[in-house]
């Protein structure tokens, strides 16, 4: 009798454990809603700092003449302008990324629940998300970098380093800094919190499954 309670709460652990890997990767959706990080600058002359947010199919003001501004400001200083989603090829590639992530780690939820594959696939799946996240933050920050230093030679304003060499313009990829008399702030937006609260919860998924088997003994 005792065997057999410990087997059916073992099977319903697990099932607990299946929906939490369904519901976690499901959650990445919420990047094609919400965008997954945000720019502002401030200054002077902008009261109501201008703004763009990320989204992983392409770059939108936060006001409706936003981008139009920050391109025009930048324009001074050789920038290039916002990029729109055919200039960039991670706007084609992110999307199909996710998609395939979500649909990879419900299926595995889904194969946890019918109890026909280990716990371990969760961690797996978190793993691989892991690796292709910190690839995307080194892709954005790569993309910030050349942003804010390849500079048209014959722009109206170039400005220059105390020895000649031409001004980083580079936004931070987190957190907050002075450019010029602008301040730049750069964090996470609701996208990459349901990106994040998705992760956390597969990792819960593998750890209540690992729990599960380790009961079995």
């Amino acid at each position: 009798m005792t065997t057999r309670f410990l087997t059916k709460q073992k099977k319903i652990t697990m099932k607990k454990s299946g929906l939490l890997m369904i519901v976690g990767s499901l959650l990445l959706l919420g990047l094609f809603i919400y965008p997954l990080w945000n720019i502002q600058l401030g200054a002077p002359q902008y009261p109501d700092p201008l703004g763009m947010d990320i989204y992983i199919t392409g770059i939108q003001g936060e006001g409706e003449f936003d981008i139009q501004n920050i391109d025009g400001v930048n324009h001074y200083i050789g920038m290039k302008k916002i990029p729109k989603p055919e200039d960039m090829w991670e706007f084609a590639t992110f999307p199909i990324i996710i998609i395939g992530m979500v649909a990879l780690g419900v299926i595995i939820g889904l194969f946890g629940f019918l109890g026909k594959i280990s716990h371990n696939w969760f961690l797996g799946w978190f793993l691989l998300m892991m690796v292709l996240g910190i690839l995307g933050m080194y892709d954005f920050n790569s993309w910030l970098l050349d942003y804010g230093t390849d500079l048209n030679p014959n722009a109206i304003l170039n400005m220059t380093d105390a020895d000649g060499n031409p001004l980083s313009y580079k936004p931070p990829m987190l957190g907050t800094a002075k450019i010029l008399n602008f301040t730049a702030s750069s964090y996470p937006r609701m996208g990459a919190y349901a990106m994040f609260v998705g992760m956390f919860l597969t990792l819960v998924a593998w750890w209540i499954g690992k729990s599960a088997t380790k009961g079995r003994s």
